[in-house]
């Protein structure tokens, strides 16, 4: 839901964090960062004295200081029951505190110079953390990741960044975990900040958004976790989805002693690729429609008849797809959903031509060279997904959304700017803001991108087939530019060896990053590390049948009411594989809307919840093969 999505000097800087002890998770530890002074912390694994403890007030500016690069940018202690905000009064939907927290603030530069009304201009990263109470810390870290090209408050002083599904502030008092997140070095919430005024990379930012900054946000808060409590945390989580999961395999491929375990959900990995392909919808309707897109009332006809015709199990509709690997569904051979002109029998106003059912045929296989698009009974869009070879290189560039998925539906309720990929007011902009920055041509994005060399005028529009397989060719071909943001690499093995788990589930309904980008890399790596059975005891994957991208459903069909997690499930799961050696394996899942009370087991993959006997809407019903 957020879509969610950004990070030279990189290699100095990780060379210097790593020389002061940038990673180390749980009790392995990392080595002193030295500091002149009597300001001067003691190292993070070392125990401070009750004398020299820090504590929530001002002193803490001057007294927790790791390097020359980070400044203590605001602290402040809450009482339980008290408003969490900075500044201005509270409101009925202010959040309060549960517990007794402290939060602190940080900037650590060296950011990025410029001009002061410049988006790429930066001062640094900011990082938010947040401290439970000293007799209510549970010995974690519980950190978490952001979504889209992330931005916010992180780094301000006069206001609070955590809320929604990355509460920093609510893990920490009501768990006991301390936990923190980061604005990854820029404040914009779009790719502005990618490009310099003179429509140049940015390539220091891309950097920080892609990687810098959730090191630095790990380092620094188990640095300022142990100075405060007075030993080092036992325990390091990561969780995140969207761009965050993206996060959790970062830090998992390039960082791999920072956490012990890590969330990584329906991750924004191959992030250039996908997130090209993320505009493709929006071009058909331009070389296609003619600039005309499928209405709402046109793309939920289809998407609901392609759910009809593959969602019976055990002789009932479940109202979702089960498992859309297998589903063929063809609008232009379904007379149900064809205009009376095209030798339909459907008379309404949300009937469609052939050309305009061809059409969600290609937003559902997903993005090609030149438009073309083959019959879903030869091809459904997922031959690629099972397999370890990296789509990109055919005439397929990319998956498209899976059939029964909600094409237009729009990410975090801001309308006109995270728009669902299909939707008829407009690209989904982290797309054209992306598809901008490959062509280092700002004009191409949307209007709320802004460059001095030209603001974003749409020109998007006029691309064709072959300009967009040129934008997604040259995104794979600038990732030393872009901070290597795609994190595609399969080789996990330095996580493995030091003992780390990583859990991730990803909606089959999902509606921004196609889930079968996800099941490739999964079987890289698994082809990298010698199969399946070596890479699913530190790593396992779930696929959730109508989860959407955060979403509890991701269908056409408002009343699917798919089973589902409940907020702390796969965090539970994690930490019982962590701390006590217990493996997850088949997890059951449960409706919490819908008149009918629906569970479901979701199995590991490559695994799928078979249907045995019984009533198909009740786990029981199922067993894993």
């Amino acid at each position: 839901m957020l879509a969610l999505l950004f990070r030279s000097f990189l290699i100095a800087a990780v060379a210097a964090l790593a020389a002061c002890g940038g990673s180390g998770g749980g009790s392995s530890g990392f080595a002193a960062i030295p500091q002149p002074g009597p300001a001067a912390i003691p190292p993070p694994d070392a125990a401070p004295t009750a004398q020299s403890l820090l504590t929530c007030d001002d002193s803490l500016k001057t007294g927790f200081s790791p390097d020359a690069n980070t400044t203590v940018v605001a602290v402040k202690s809450f009482k339980k029951g008290d408003a969490l905000l900075l500044a201005g009064a509270a409101t009925p939907q202010t959040p309060v505190a549960a517990n007794d927290v402290c939060m602190v603030k940080l900037n650590v530069g060296p950011g990025n110079p410029g001009p002061a009304d410049a988006p790429s201009t930066s001062p640094g990263i900011g990082i938010e953390i947040w401290l439970p109470a000293k007799a209510n810390w549970n010995n974690r870290v519980h950190a978490v990741g952001g979504g889209g090209w992330m931005g916010g408050a992180a780094g301000s002083a006069t206001e609070i960044a955590s809320s929604g599904l990355w509460d920093a502030a609510g893990i920490a008092t009501s768990e006991g975990a301390v936990s923190s997140l980061t604005d990854t070095g820029h404040s914009t919430f779009d790719g502005s900040f990618a490009m310099k005024p003179d429509g140049t990379i940015n390539k220091t930012l891309w950097i920080d958004y892609a990687s810098r900054a959730i090191h630095e946000q790990t380092v620094k808060t188990k640095a300022l976790a142990t100075a405060y409590y007075g030993s080092a945390p036992k325990y390091m989580y990561w969780e995140g989805g969207s761009k965050g999961g993206l996060q959790g395999l970062d830090l998992a491929q390039n960082n791999p002693a920072d956490y012990d375990g890590i969330i990584a959900n329906y991750p924004a990995v191959n992030f250039t690729r996908f997130i090209t392909a993320e505009l493709y919808p929006q071009i058909v309707f331009q070389r296609d429609l003619g600039g005309t897109p499928l209405t709402i009332a046109q793309q939920d006809l289809v998407s609901n008849a392609a759910i009809a015709a593959c969602d019976v199990v055990g002789g009932k509709h479940l109202g979702y797809v089960l498992d859309p690997s297998v589903c063929t569904y063809d609008p232009t051979t379904d007379a149900a959903v064809l205009c009376t002109a095209d030798g339909g029998s459907n008379a309404t106003a949300a009937c469609v031509s052939s050309t305009q059912a061809t059409a969600i045929n290609k937003i559902w296989y997903g993005m090609t060279n030149d438009g073309s698009v083959p019959s879903p009974a030869t091809d459904n869009g997922w031959a690629q997904a099972a397999t370890s070879t990296l789509p990109g290189n055919g005439t397929h560039r990319w998956f498209g959304l899976t059939r029964g998925t909600s094409l237009y539906a729009a990410m975090f309720n801001f309308p006109g700017y995270f728009n669902g990929l299909a939707s008829p007011n407009g690209p989904f902009s982290t797309a054209s803001d992306l598809v901008a920055l490959e062509l280092q041509n700002p004009t191409i994005a949307e209007p709320n991108f802004k460059n001095a060399t030209g603001n974003g005028q749409s020109l998007w529009k006029s691309l064709s087939y072959a300009q967009l397989a040129n934008a997604f060719d040259r995104g794979v071909a600038l990732q030393p530019e872009f901070g290597n943001i795609n994190t595609d690499n399969p080789d996990l093995s330095a996580f493995k060896n030091r003992g780390g788990k990583m859990l991730a589930w990803h909606g089959l309904a999902d509606e921004l990053i196609m889930p079968q980008g996800t099941v490739n890399y999964y079987n890289r790596v698994a082809a990298q590390m010698g199969g399946l059975a070596g890479v699913q005891n530190f790593y396992r994957l779930y696929l959730v049948p109508g989860l959407g991208h955060g979403t509890p459903n991701g269908t056409s069909n408002p009343a699917a009411a798919p089973p589902n997690f409940t907020p702390t499930q796969m965090y539970g799961l994690l930490t019982n594989w962590v701390e006590n050696g217990v493996a997850p394996d088949k997890v059951t899942l449960q409706s919490s809307t819908g008149a009918v009370t629906k569970s479901r087991p979701i199995c590991v993959y490559p695994q799928k919840a078979t249907y045995t006997s019984g009533d198909p809407n009740t786990a029981v019903s199922y067993t894993c093969s």
